[in-house]
């Protein structure tokens, strides 16, 4: 909060070094924005005849000014109805109107009213009425008699001062003849005044002047920052920066590998080297962040140093003087983030290296084989999977001996020459290169007459394998098609997930054709609950589209190998012994020395065991309230959303960070563990780093068609997409552009999060980052034996906005991280059948299980997949008795045997009346739930020596839940009536 109070200061205290410029205060939240705007003029009227005329030099940087209307209302909140203008423009205007008395009066100049969707306004700004000529005509022969006292920003967020008031016109010209000769002009600025304007001159600089210097100060170990605004006097090419070391008298030194320029080079999200080209267009201004982490171990004094900056032949050196103080910053200063003390954290590498994370084991290599986790992956010799295996059993609870094969041959391709010819490779130079306990790493060649195939594998702990597969042309050659073939072992192809298809059980045929401007679609999933692969195709220049709402502003990029100008497609259907899947590309030629990426990656499902008594004791509710009252409903985890008071802005839980530190330690003294809501996908504007983040271009934010809440109308200008936006507290998020370095911030920001606010976990709610983000996340989530929960919330992602993805399909690489699933939103429970639960909600065939959301779910249906809905999140939703059951029953330590699995001891004679058993020590639980098309009366097969009972002995009774079912009793198990739609518990001991 600290930046807060600085500006306050700033708007209170501060005044101008010139008469020309107004004093700029705080408005207190005095007036209805949503109806007269975020900003105002304050003017003293003396009374002197009927019409007041103002002369306000407001320097405005917004364009057009007068295409926006303008409001007058007196002290009383009455609007003047009579109101009029002339020479109005950005710098200045003459505001006429008619003054029923002397006294104060308030001109409104930037009114709006919202349009559009509550979380998605359209700020659209009032137009200015036309004054009576003739009334204007008189009005200008009145000098100017009310005098301009003030300019009032409804609050110190929303203030333009003092880094977005306007130079003028001239003032502007003024700097410009004074560097007539120059390419461009450098004005160092503190890092407590971000700069915020590129088509201005904020009026400060023509204060303070340009200049050769800057003068800053640090403490021993922080992480300083500041800034060197290149004023583009013509257009710039190729803006760097370059520096020494900084040294004091003593000749100590500062080194200047601890010094970095943010918008010239860096580290990407996945560690490799990150150097951007800095173009500045003629008249635009470019902010040149430089960071300086200063070590600890820095001796007090003044640190000096040059730092050059380049442009078109042309540099600019500026003296730099830094004074260390004696203070040693334990932190680095990152707790005082208003101070652009994290700007560091944009390069960091925090838990890059791929260490295993539980429940994973280190990879272990036998021969070509590769063992991990409940899997098997062997590599041919032409570097291919020669065979995959899984060895989870049919209930997802526990290990089999005996392997599930995915596989019928090897996975290949073919390279036809014609229909009935092709190339035929032999393979060459097979080795592993790396072992690993993370990773193993293998590479080969494969070479044709035509063609050199070099691939380059690599399988990571959790089941991902990535192929890097580099097709070179050794002559001009042509193909009627290309063939990359999955042969699937038939048995292990029940269900499939993907391609337009939603999930359940897979079609005899599928026939995809590539679509990447309207479908998010590169990718398949196929398998059976115990074993499966997902596979995706994509090249080198594969860029992760944006998601949720916006994938047809970013979509896919058609790879020009698997796309081959929209020829390619996949066909999956039998074919002989095997189920194969067929991705072909159509006819293509290359000329000798061309190369074509056919990259791809592969997921074997599932990713690990069910943790099913994660789900009983994990009891989530999702809503931030008393604590006392959360843990008498019997709720053990607070999921605390977004615009709450301990986290109000989205996706940036920094600010009331000791709020929720407190409410946190608060939970945990009562047995309650606590997650946040915190993703990348959108960042609220009230991130202290967002002119830092918008110097970089469009890394960070992407590029769009601006618009949206007047806050970003107003201080954003343009070429940024709004996004969720809370009316209760005014939080306005705009885009993440997807794969950047805020993914570095992000993961230190987690980091800080667990070590100095406790939070056991975080509510992924959709998110853009790919799986190098989500590993490191769950590495420092984790850390310390940190419980490091994560839950991944999805709204259906099957229309149009969406790009027509199966939401289980875009995140599926996450999966191996998450402990629970919620998907829900715009998911119908009540007509899909049992296969799209099972495939696309529950979880269970990738070793997760989840909770339902739309409508708060359907209970009877949720309980055969372990399911229940969330508390907390509407009036509605109350899972309550159900988890008052579990107790009753003792679900804890039950083993789950599922209605997918052949060796479910309990079955009815309705096949769409469907039975999963909760086996425990002498009882069973058993949950039905019917797609029956009316009520119906089932009989049930019981297996009794599988569930290890007496059929003589036991009882089989429904027990009373409220809201859920009535009491009964079935003693021989027939005729048990269950309704349409909903089902039963049966309680056998």
């Amino acid at each position: 909060m600290k930046f807060r109070l600085f500006l306050l200061l700033c708007l209170f205290g501060q005044l101008s070094l010139n008469a020309q410029t107004l004093k700029y205060t705080n408005g207190n939240n005095a007036w209805n924005p949503d109806s007269l705007g975020n900003h105002r003029v304050v003017v003293q009227f003396a009374g002197t005849g009927k019409i007041a005329h103002a002369k306000i030099d407001w320097r405005r940087r917004d364009e057009h000014p007068e295409l926006k209307g303008i409001i007058v209302q007196d002290a009383s909140g009455k609007t003047v109805s009579v109101v009029g203008t002339d020479q109005l423009t950005r710098e200045s205007a003459d505001i006429y109107f008619e003054a029923p008395g002397a006294g104060k009066y308030y001109v409104y100049y930037l009114p709006y009213k919202n349009e559009g969707r509550s979380n998605y306004p359209k700020g659209v700004y009032l137009k200015p009425k036309q004054a009576d000529q003739a009334w204007l005509t008189a009005a200008k022969q009145v000098k100017v008699n009310t005098s301009v006292v003030e300019i009032q920003s409804i609050d110190a967020f929303n203030s333009f001062y003092p880094m977005e008031v306007i130079a003028t016109g001239k003032e502007t010209a003024s700097i410009k003849a004074k560097y007539v000769s120059e390419a461009f002009v450098v004005f160092p600025e503190d890092r407590m005044f971000p700069i915020k304007m590129q088509n201005d001159l904020p009026y400060r600089w023509v204060q303070k002047g340009a200049a050769n210097t800057f003068t800053g100060s640090a403490s021993k170990g922080e992480n300083y920052a500041f800034q060197l605004g290149v004023f583009a006097l013509k257009e710039l090419k190729n803006v760097v920066v370059s520096f020494g070391d900084l040294k004091n008298a003593a000749g100590k030194v500062i080194s200047s590998k601890y010094i970095n320029c943010l918008n010239t080079n860096g580290t990407s999200y996945d560690n490799k080297p990150l150097v951007e080209t800095v173009n500045v267009a003629s008249g635009k201004i470019q902010p040149m962040w430089i960071t300086v982490n200063i070590p600890k171990n820095t001796a007090a004094g003044i640190y000096a140093g040059k730092f050059t900056v380049k442009a078109n032949g042309k540099s600019k050196v500026i003296d730099a003087k830094i004074t260390v103080g004696k203070e040693v910053l334990a932190d680095a200063g990152v707790g005082t983030p208003d101070r652009q003390t994290r700007l560091t954290w944009l390069n960091s590498t925090l838990a890059q290296a791929n260490t295993v994370v539980a429940p994973y084991t280190p990879l272990t290599v036998d021969g070509n084989v590769i063992s991990l986790l409940g899997r098997k992956f062997e590599i041919n010799v032409d570097g291919f999977p020669k065979q995959i295996q899984t060895f989870f059993n049919a209930e997802m609870t526990a290990y089999s001996e005996k392997p599930n094969n995915i596989l019928a041959e090897p996975i290949h391709f073919h390279f036809f020459n014609a229909p009935k010819t092709q190339e035929k490779f032999v393979p060459s130079n097979f080795q592993i290169t790396s072992k690993e306990a993370g990773t193993v790493k293998w590479k080969a060649t494969n070479t044709s007459e035509n063609l050199t195939m070099d691939l380059e594998g690599a399988l990571e702990f959790d089941g991902y394998v990535h192929y890097v597969v580099k097709v070179t042309a050794l002559k001009d050659v042509e193909f009627s098609n290309v063939d990359f073939h999955i042969p699937f072992d038939k048995n292990s192809t029940k269900y499939f997930m993907g391609l337009g298809e939603k999930g359940g059980v897979r079609p005899d045929t599928v026939k995809w054709k590539w679509d990447v401007a309207n479908k998010n679609q590169d990718a398949v999933w196929i398998g059976n609950v115990n074993a499966g692969l997902y596979y995706n195709l994509r090249d080198e220049n594969y860029v992760r589209p944006l998601n949720t709402n916006f994938y047809l502003q970013k979509p896919l990029l058609l790879p020009k190998s698997w796309g081959n100008g929209d020829k390619g497609g996949i066909q999956i259907n039998v074919k002989g012994s095997s189920m194969l899947a067929d991705n072909f590309t159509g006819a293509r030629n290359m000329k000798k020395g061309d190369v074509l990426y056919y990259n791809f990656n592969l997921l074997i499902t599932p990713f690990h065991l069910l943790d099913t008594d994660f789900q009983w004791d994990n009891r989530f509710y999702h809503k931030y309230g008393d604590l006392d009252t959360i843990k008498a409903k019997g709720a053990t985890v607070v999921n605390i959303h977004h615009a709450t008071p301990i986290n109000p802005w989205i996706n940036y839980p920094f600010i009331e960070w000791k709020k929720m530190k407190d409410y946190i330690g608060n939970a945990h003294s009562k047995g309650l563990k606590v997650k946040i809501y915190n993703t990348v996908r959108e960042l609220s504007n009230h991130a202290y780093e967002w002119p830092a983040l918008r110097s970089l271009g469009t890394e960070v934010y992407s590029p769009g068609k601006g618009g949206g809440f007047s806050w970003l109308q107003e201080h954003l200008d343009s070429n940024y997409i709004a996004a969720w936006f809370v009316p209760e507290i005014k939080d306005a998020a705009v885009i993440n552009s997807g794969m950047n370095r805020w993914h570095n911030y992000y993961v230190e920001g987690m980091n800080w999060l667990v070590n100095n606010v406790g939070i056991d976990g975080v509510y992924l709610d959709d998110v853009a980052f790919d799986r190098v983000t989500m590993k490191r996340i769950k590495r420092v989530l984790t850390q310390d034996n940190h419980p490091g929960i994560i839950d991944l919330h999805s709204a259906n992602q099957y229309n149009k906005s969406d790009g027509f993805n199966n939401s289980a399909i875009l995140y599926l690489e996450h999966f191996p991280y998450l402990n629970r699933l919620w998907f829900g939103e715009y998911f119908d429970y009540q007509k899909n059948n049992p296969d799209f639960f099972l495939t696309e909600v529950s979880g269970i065939p990738f070793g997760l299980m989840g909770e339902m959301l739309q409508d708060d779910g359907n209970p009877w249906r949720g309980m055969i997949y372990g399911m229940t809905s969330r508390l907390g999140w509407s009036d509605k939703s109350d899972p309550k008795p159900l988890w008052k059951a579990w107790d009753n029953f003792g679900i804890k330590g039950s083993e789950m045997i599922g209605y997918w699995s052949e060796n479910c001891p309990v079955k009815t004679d309705n096949p769409k009346v469907l039975a999963t058993v909760y086996k425990q020590k002498g009882k069973t639980m058993i949950a039905l739930a019917s797609w029956a098309e009316g009520d119906v009366k089932v009989n049930l097969t019981i297996d009794w020596t599988k569930l290890g009972l007496d059929a003589v002995k036991v009882k089989i009774a429904a027990p009373a839940i409220d809201k859920f079912q009535t009491s009964g009793s079935y003693p021989d198990g027939k005729s048990v009536p269950v309704e349409k739609g909903k089902g039963l518990i049966l309680i056998v001991e």
